[in-house]
């Protein structure tokens, strides 16, 4: 196999040497900031290092300046201002002190304190020529501060003010420079991380792309090939030691399993239908192909054993189909025989039919004529049942009647008294009551009437009531002949009946026999037919099984 690099170590290394070039960029950014602040501080201080310098040296050219003015005008502000500068401004002290305070060399400490002590020299004289202005004598004054002497230590002043301000400013701009390129150093270094890290991260891409997006899409689209049962698929790439080469190595090594378990299968299948049976399962299968080994192994040991029993059971079929042979042509000729006495059993039975079904017939219609005089019997019962009924509620109406006309005659009773009264009362009246007297007596007159009338119709009742009670009497005993006569028909009419009834269940009973033995003369045809029809049947199953032992003796058996 071919070596390579692991995808994931290159990708480590350009990812580890791009976070150590961001790392040193944001070292170098912190470097850069502080270099910049000293940068900045160092401007600073070659400013004040030259404005304090320059302060120095002014406050001395001033004091010059001011005690030559005094010395040629006279004029009193110039010696104010030297004494001003010498007591309250200070300025060359100040400068000094600002320079000290700064920071200053050895060297340039010492040339300020001999730029000090050749000012200190110049005292005097610039005293000593103040006092002469002020003694009038101006021009001994002038001599003082114009004479060689004194332009002699002018002069070596402004010789070591010179040197001072060169000195003093290289050394300032020196640090400066110093710092300068230390900051553009620091600014390279970051812009070549950044480079490095571009650089990194672009390979990188390139890399993922060409070593890893490209393979993973070929490998994609392989396992797609494999998925959907195509082994022969192309596949390009070759194996090697990096992740992805060991991903491919195992896919052409599947894809090579895969083949091969497929060509064995097809192999043993193919032989299986050619017949032969006798064949051995090998135990090289791996992994999830290992149960279809042993599912071959089952279906060949399952098959040999089936087709052994349908070969033991080819000949002993073979061999009951001769006995069913011989067998079915004997009962052949039993049910042609069968069929023969079925037939005469069913014409007498046919016949003795028809004789039931006359007789049945007749006793329908005697049980029919019974049952219509039973029901005018039954009729003539109900009539004379409701004739009793109504003799009984005449009978009860009349002793209604007997108590109404009790009523009527309490009534005329009554009427009669209070007639009686009425006229009793128009008597007492006199003349004032003779109307009344004549209506009391037309009242008694209709009560009269009432009574006689109520005696008549109560004679009257009396007689309906015994004609009444003797037609109850007749009625009574008239019901009770009916009665008798209802129940002699209805038992009549019953025996009637049961005779029609037995009569008719022995014409059912001989209907049913004669299409049983219809049924069973078809059955004893059917079986005639059918026991030929399994001879010849028989026949043949007894060809087929022998031609199912040829069939089965073509197998190759363990």
């Amino acid at each position: 196999m071919k070596k390579a690099i692991n995808q994931s170590v290159l990708s480590f290394l350009l990812n580890g040497v791009s976070v150590l070039a961001l790392i040193f960029m944001a070292v170098s950014i912190a470097q850069y900031s502080d270099v910049n602040k000293k940068l900045d501080q160092a401007n600073e201080e070659r400013f004040l290092l030259t404005y304090n310098a320059n302060r120095f040296m002014n406050g001395s050219a001033y004091l010059t300046n001011e005690v030559r003015a005094f010395a040629s005008t006279g004029d009193q502000e110039h010696y104010d201002n030297y004494w001003n500068e010498v007591n309250t401004l200070k300025n060359r002290d100040k400068g000094v002190e600002a320079m000290e305070k700064i920071g200053i060399t050895k060297e340039e400490q010492s040339m300020i304190q001999e730029m000090s002590s050749l000012s200190n020299n110049l005292v005097p004289l610039e005293e000593e020529a103040m006092k002469q202005v002020q003694a009038g004598q101006r021009e001994e004054a002038l001599s003082y501060v114009y004479g060689e002497e004194y332009k002699a230590v002018i002069t070596e002043i402004n010789g070591l003010k010179e040197e001072f301000l060169t000195t003093l400013d290289g050394r300032a701009a020196a640090r400066v420079e110093q710092l300068g390129q230390r900051a553009d150093m620091i600014k390279t270094g970051m812009m070549a991380a950044m480079v490095i890290v571009a650089v990194m991260q672009i390979s990188s891409m390139i890399i993922t792309r060409i070593r890893i997006l490209r393979p993973v899409i070929a490998v994609r689209d392989q396992m797609g090939e494999i998925s959907r049962g195509n082994l022969s698929a192309e596949f390009s790439l070759r194996p090697d030691t990096s992740e992805i080469g060991t991903l491919v190595q195992s896919i052409h090594e599947t894809k090579q399993e895969l083949k091969r378990y497929i060509s064995d299968i097809n192999e043993k299948l193919a032989q299986m239908a050619e017949g032969k049976m006798d064949l051995t399962i090998g135990s090289d299968y791996r992994g999830e192909f290992r149960p279809i080994q042993e599912a071959m192994k089952q279906i060949l040991n399952g098959l040999n054993g089936a087709l052994s029993r349908i070969t033991v059971t080819a000949e002993q079929v073979s061999e009951e189909s001769r006995h069913m042979n011989a067998g079915a042509q004997t009962l052949s000729n039993g049910a042609t025989q069968q069929a023969a006495a079925v037939e005469e059993l069913s014409a007498s039975i046919q016949e003795l039919s028809k004789q039931v079904d006359s007789t049945s017939e007749d006793a329908s219609d005697a049980r029919q004529s019974s049952e219509d005089t039973a029901m005018q019997l039954q009729l003539c019962s109900e009539k004379m049942q409701e004739l009793t009924t109504a003799m009984e509620d005449i009978s009860k109406s009349s002793q209604q009647i007997g108590g109404i006309i009790k009523t009527i005659e309490d009534i005329s009773f009554q009427t009669n008294i209070l007639a009686l009264n009425a006229a009793v009362e128009a008597a007492r009246a006199g003349t004032a009551g003779k109307g009344f007297a004549v209506v009391a007596e037309e009242v008694q007159t209709l009560a009269n009437k009432s009574a006689v009338s109520a005696q008549n119709i109560t004679e009257l009742i009396e007689a309906s009531m015994h004609l009444v009670e003797k037609g109850t009497a007749l009625s009574a005993d008239t019901m009770e002949a009916l009665m008798g006569g209802v129940a002699g028909s209805q038992k009549s009419t019953e025996l009637i009946s049961r005779i029609a009834s037995s009569a008719m269940q022995q014409a059912d009973s001989l209907k049913q026999l004669t299409q049983g033995m219809d049924l069973i003369a078809e059955v004893v045809q059917t079986n005639a037919l059918t026991a030929e029809e399994s001879a010849n049947s028989a026949e043949g199953l007894y060809g087929q099984a022998e031609e199912l032992k040829v069939s089965v003796q073509k197998f190759q058996l363990r």
